[in-house]
């Protein structure tokens, strides 16, 4: 479990979360959602310790963040950050580095760290591509490559800052359907989404964020319904239960 207890932080003089409290199970794809700027992204960033917290307390599976070394942190949280650049190499050598925060000296990669590396890239389904340039492919096909580098490294939890932006809407169902598929095997999915739809209709449950602090975390259904949403967003969700979808309403 990701325990964030009375979480403060921000750039310089600018507060962006403010006495936070929220907890992130494993087995749970959780959708994080809010209007811009409410602090979705530097929620995770906090929590992967890239930007340190002011106030607060973050605890992986019981163990304090600030007790914890940069390789033990990526030994139990990998990140996808939202417009990633794209690196001059295969996809094989980019799912690879996933190992990274495995290695000891001398820092070379194993037989076993290869055969890692090529087990996600099938359970992503897209072994065919191994030795492609990621600048040939596609959006789509570099996000599912950036999910099986975070399978190679092997962690109980996935970070995703807006996982499905400048996706086709193909991309983004298959991305989706491959996330909630890896929560119900066991890991802790963190997704920061923008679309609501999507988020509320993939999400075993939702995160809503607003004036610096976490403002309810709940099932997407009771939330759609909730005078919450309408306060935040100035929207409400219809829920088709059967079909499990959700449409935007004004």
């Amino acid at each position: 479990m990701i325990e964030c207890s009375h979480l403060s932080t921000g750039y310089g003089k600018y507060t962006i979360l403010e006495d936070l409290s929220v907890t992130f199970e494993k087995g749970k794809l959780t959708g994080i959602v809010g209007v811009n700027g409410c602090g979705k992204s530097t929620l995770l960033k906090t929590i992967l310790g890239i930007l340190p917290a002011t106030s607060g307390e973050i605890l992986l599976d019981g163990t304090p963040l600030s007790a914890m070394s940069r390789p033990q942190i990526s030994q139990k949280l990998a990140y996808l950050a939202q417009g990633k650049g794209i690196p001059d190499m295969t996809v094989f050598q980019m799912v690879l580095h996933g190992r990274f925060p495995h290695l000891h000296y001398p820092q070379t990669y194993s037989d076993h760290d290869r055969e890692l590396a090529r087990q996600a890239l099938e359970r992503v389904g897209i072994p065919h591509l191994a030795e492609e340039s990621l600048t040939k492919l596609s959006g789509g096909m570099r996000q599912t490559a950036h999910i099986a580098m975070a399978l190679a490294q092997n962690t109980d939890y996935i970070l995703l800052d807006e996982p499905t932006t400048f996706l086709d809407v193909g991309h983004q169902l298959a991305l989706l359907t491959l996330l909630r598929s890896l929560a119900q095997e066991g890991k802790g999915i963190l997704a920061v989404m923008h679309d609501l739809p999507l988020a509320f209709a993939y999400s075993d449950e939702i995160v809503l964020m607003d004036g610096k602090r976490v403002i309810a975390k709940t099932a997407p259904a009771a939330l759609a319904s909730s005078p919450l949403l309408r306060e935040t967003f100035g929207v409400t969700l219809r829920h088709l239960t059967k079909e499990n979808r959700y449409f935007i309403e004004t």
